[in-house]
């Protein structure tokens, strides 16, 4: 037998006792972690956020690098982009001449055009073939449509690819990297639901323009030819791409387009304050859209006093008929001085007046606010004001002369005459609304033709100035369209026009009755 030494027997039995490193599969049975650190792991929520905000960087990174394609489209050279938005819509750049914005769609994300430059080669061709016009709506469409694919497919492809790279920067995990690709295709897939399920067609009946295509609503059509012509408006747009030469060579103004004889359109105006830049721009705005009849819903003035009627020369030149109604900052001197001029109609206590086919009746503000020692009282009152208008516009009708439009300053006057005309205009908040009323008037409110007046420089930003032009058919009378003017404050060189079209006058609705509404008929949706 082997006697082994007693010094390594107590060698051995120390190296038995030693706690030997724990293996996988032993450190999966340890005890359960200490609050310190379960304290330590990130929680949930916030890996959940920082992954999102990985896939949305990440998708927005790819789209910014490889998200676009370069389309052409009838006779032009397009690049086509998907950007992140928070309110859809599509956008086309026409570099120089300004934009097109359509609300095309509700999704986070934007459609932009840009319009790169003319094919002369295919532009040339249409010259030469008018024929190709008829099928050019066709070719536009397809065009359109491949690009709009293959913007999907490529938009698709940075996002994963800019997510998953993004992701395999921040997390150094494969697998992780894959997650953070697959989200981004979910949102983007998701995005592409939303924008499908909101799409409308429609919108491009109601565009808004900027730079120099503020001018395009006098040059593709009016109101008319958009509602009742729509084939016809059509091929004026086609027509206008076979131009796109002749617009980039534009400068300043743009070819007016020829009106049609059988549309009346009206300039309404609202608190000048006293801007004398306002009279240049309502006499541009006549000239290029061949106005008809101004209507001035009062707040020319600011002070109402005789040393400021000078101020009003201008209007016996402006182009066209001036109907006017007084504001509240608009004195009896005032009203005086207007009634004697030129041109100008000069409607209170609801007299009425037809001037280039319509028949407008209106009344004066009650109040005079910048004479401080008028104290308020019955006759005062805006709603009092109201019931008074109404009342002579149902003495109208009764003898069979109904009016077509009523006038007031105060917007809660305005609202007095509802079911009593068609259409009332008002203005004093210095801010545009559209409402069509429990009994079926619709109420339009203008914003400030002179920008707030001196008033411009009093916050950080200045007020646009802003008019509208309305369409009316000269058989019915009945509002058409309108166009919304909008331009720059003090200081500021921007424009941008947008059309709308009630709801009755957009293709497809049903034609709505000719008679006047009154408060015993069926409030209007």
């Amino acid at each position: 037998m082997v006697r082994v030494p007693a010094a390594v027997l107590n060698m051995y039995d120390r190296i038995r006792k030693t706690p030997r490193p724990l293996t996988r599969r032993h450190r999966s049975r340890r005890a359960p972690a200490t609050t310190v650190e379960l304290a330590r792991r990130p929680r949930p929520w916030r890996r959940a956020a920082g992954l999102v905000a990985v896939v949305v960087l990440g998708a927005w990174l790819g789209l910014l690098v490889v998200g676009n394609v370069r389309v052409p489209v009838g006779p032009m050279n397009t690049t086509m982009t998907l950007r992140p938005s928070l309110t859809g819509g599509t956008k086309i750049n026409v570099s120089p001449i300004g934009a097109l914005q359509f609300d095309s769609h509700i999704a986070p994300v934007r459609l932009d055009v840009n319009v790169d430059q003319l094919d002369p080669d295919r532009a040339q061709a249409l010259v030469d073939h008018p024929e190709r016009l008829s099928g050019l709506q066709g070719e536009v469409a397809r065009d359109v449509t491949r690009g709009t694919l293959d913007l999907a497919v490529r938009s698709g492809v940075a996002v994963v690819t800019g997510a998953t790279a993004l992701g395999l920067v921040v997390y150094r995990r494969p697998r992780r990297a894959l997650a953070a690709g697959g989200l981004a295709l979910a949102l983007l897939a998701a995005s592409g639901g939303t924008a499908y399920a909101t799409w409308n067609p429609d919108s491009v009946l109601e565009p808004r323009f900027s730079g120099l295509l503020s001018s395009a609503p006098s040059l593709v059509g009016n109101a008319r030819s958009i509602v009742t012509e729509f084939d016809v408006y059509q091929k004026e747009l086609a027509r206008l791409v076979t131009n796109v030469t002749k617009l980039y060579d534009v400068t300043s103004t743009l070819p007016a387009y020829a009106p049609d004889p059988t549309t009346i359109r009206v300039l309404h105006v609202s608190d000048i304050h006293l801007n004398p830049a306002s009279w240049k721009i309502i006499a541009s705005l006549v000239k290029q859209y061949k106005v008809d009849v101004i209507v001035d819903s009062g707040d020319t003035m600011d002070h109402g006093t005789a040393a400021e009627n000078g101020f009003l020369d201008p209007v016996e030149d402006l182009g066209a008929p001036y109907v006017w109604v007084r504001g509240n900052h608009d004195s009896r001197v005032t009203q005086r001085h207007l009634e004697g001029m030129r041109n100008v109609h000069v409607l209170d206590d609801g007299r009425a007046t037809t001037v280039a086919g319509l028949r407008f009746a209106g009344i004066g503000d009650p109040q005079f606010t910048p004479d401080r020692s008028t104290k308020p009282g019955a006759e005062a009152s805006q709603e009092l004001a109201g019931a008074r208008l109404a009342s002579a516009l149902r003495d109208q009708r009764a003898a069979g002369t109904p009016v077509d439009i009523a006038i007031a300053h105060e917007p809660s006057a305005a609202r007095e005459v509802d079911g009593e005309v068609p259409l009332v205009l008002a203005g004093h908040i210095h801010h545009r609304k559209t409402q069509v009323m429990k009994y079926g008037t619709r109420l339009r409110v203008e914003g400030s033709t002179g920008g707030s007046g001196l008033r411009a420089v009093e916050d950080e930003h200045p007020d646009p100035i802003q008019a509208s032009i309305l369409y009316f058919d000269r058989d019915t009378r009945r509002l058409q369209a309108w166009d919304e003017i909008e331009l720059g404050g003090l200081g500021l060189t921007t424009a941008e026009v947008s059309r709308h079209l009630p709801k009755e006058n957009q293709p497809g609705a049903a034609p709505t009755p000719t008679a006047s509404p009154s408060p015993s008929a069926t409030p209007a949706p």
